[in-house]
């Protein structure tokens, strides 16, 4: 998702020294900053959700209509005959 400079907010993160340490290690060596790689991952988590409740909605959506299990609707046995031997 890309967006424009103005479009942008600072946060403030308190994490542990550690991981602010190997961040910067990991942001170094791919020619990038920190605030882009926790863009990235931000943004990897907002797709993932998104594409989770798509796909929930479809599901629910195809539940509502049912399926057609080509009895029209109607059911043309019994209990018993189902059961017989």
């Amino acid at each position: 998702m890309a967006t424009r400079s103005g479009d942008r907010q600072n946060v403030t993160l308190s994490l542990p020294r550690e991981v602010v340490r190997e961040a910067k290690v990991i942001a170094a060596k791919r020619d990038t900053s920190i605030s882009a790689l926790m863009a990235g991952v931000l943004n990897g988590i907002i797709e993932e959700d998104r594409g989770y409740r798509a796909a929930r909605e479809r599901s629910l959506r195809r539940l509502a209509r049912g399926w057609d299990l080509g009895t029209g609707g109607e059911r043309t046995w019994t209990r018993d005959e189902l059961h017989e031997r």
